[in-house]
């Protein structure tokens, strides 16, 4: 941090319309002067834009600096009256500090909804406490969900990453915390569980449904999520239940998977921005085969359902991927795909994902059990799954351009 004397910050506010940054700039553009800073936003439809300037002794050696603004101030007044703006002015002794850049800054990403102003102003009070500093707001959303992306620096960073955590359970939202920089839209390669996060709801419950044990199975698979019982023993014992269904239930079954809201939204932008994408699964080939090629997924890794002429045997074939398999997955598909693990997403709501998330560069709890919300990098609640882009750093607007963009391209083929 480093003192700045002899500036002056120039902010101009007022109806948003094409061409005032232009009179602006080009109205400081006759003075000695340099851009120190620049910042514009419109919200609302209406426009603030805030400069900040420093006379230029280079070119204008041994000038008087007060001289120079003020005249900066007479003609940026002038501007702003034939355009029909507001200007406002602070000297130098109004501005104390310039980030050099040296600080280490967090990315505070928010997820709500409805995101109301109590609760960012407790979020930005948690900031005030660690001795921190919020230099930057953005919005990265409207729908499905507002989302803001708080850009923060100084302070202590255990402490605020723990009071944003409670406030934002206090608050009813969600908040990822990240280190700010290049690496964040450098994350190369998301692996994604499949059963209540690509899909809804739990593949083996609905199997269980062509075999007339459906609520035993759901009260096992309940205990393993919450933790409470060895994911293999588990899955064996629900697996069990299924002897004797007809292999046609798998087909049914895997005619009616309904993707998350959002899913397809996720895959296909991470697509178009180079991630490589994947699945590791508790759940069973037959079925996330169909997804790989539905969603055109990279990788893919599951359990195998043993099936004897035409019907379900009760056992599996293969490797058990369980908790630990789920975590080898996503190393080995990080070195096929050349990905360092620090550039790795992992996404998923149950116990036996812990391992998976843990490992990852960024570990997200989708709509997760309690024990995993707690464990994870960062927790999603809302039910939308295109909400992760925000998080790494993409915003709707972006999301929408491109959606357009392939929509003409489209269009000019045919």
């Amino acid at each position: 941090m480093r003192h700045i004397e002899s500036t002056l910050l120039v902010t101009v506010s007022g109806r948003d319309r094409p061409g005032v940054s232009a009179r602006l700039l080009s109205t400081l553009s006759v003075f000695p002067i340099t851009l120190v800073d620049l910042e514009q936003v419109v919200i609302g439809g209406r426009l603030v834009l805030a400069a900040l300037l420093s006379v230029d002794e280079r070119v204008a050696p041994g000038v008087r600096r007060e001289r120079v603004f003020e005249e900066v101030r007479g003609a940026v007044e002038k501007t702003c009256v034939d355009i029909g703006m507001e200007a406002g002015f602070v000297s130098g002794d109004g501005i104390d500090r310039l980030r050099s850049g040296t600080d280490e800054r967090l990315c505070v990403t928010l997820l709500a909804d409805p995101l109301r102003p109590g609760a960012l102003g407790a979020i930005a009070s948690c900031v005030a406490r660690a001795g921190a500093n919020i230099d930057r707001i953005e919005r990265m959303a409207s729908y499905p969900v507002t989302s803001l992306e708080l850009v923060v620096s100084g302070g202590d960073d255990a402490t605020l990453r723990n009071d944003l955590a409670m406030e934002a359970a206090n608050q009813g939202i969600d908040i990822a915390v990240q280190p700010s920089g290049l690496h964040r839209r450098a994350k190369h390669l998301v692996v994604l569980d499949v059963d209540s996060t690509l899909i809804q709801g739990e593949v083996i419950e609905l199997l269980a449904e062509h075999a007339g044990c459906a609520e035993e199975v759901r009260q096992v698979t309940e205990e393993a999520m919450r933790g409470q019982l060895d994911f293999e023993e588990s899955l064996r014992r629900r697996v069990a239940l299924l002897k004797g269904v007809d292999a046609s239930a798998i087909e049914a079954v895997r005619d009616n998977l309904v993707l998350t809201p959002g899913a397809r939204t996720l895959i296909r932008t991470l697509k178009r921005l180079g991630y490589e994408c994947a699945i590791v699964s508790g759940g069973f080939t037959q079925l996330t085969d169909a997804l790989v090629e539905r969603l055109g997924l990279d990788y893919s890794v599951a359990n195998t359902l043993e099936i004897v002429d035409g019907k379900l045997t009760g056992g599996l074939t293969g490797p058990i991927i369980d908790r630990k398999g789920k975590a080898l997955a996503l190393q080995r598909f990080a070195t096929e795909a050349g990905v360092p693990l620090s550039q790795t997403v992992a996404i998923g709501d149950g116990a036996n994902d812990l391992d998976m998330l843990q490992t990852a560069g960024l570990g997200v709890a989708f709509n997760a059990k309690p024990v995993v919300r707690e464990q994870a990098d960062t927790s999603v609640t809302v039910p939308y799954l295109d909400t992760i882009l925000f998080l790494l750093g993409v915003t709707r607007e972006e999301v929408e351009a491109a959606d357009r963009e392939a929509e003409r391209e489209a269009d000019g083929e045919q």
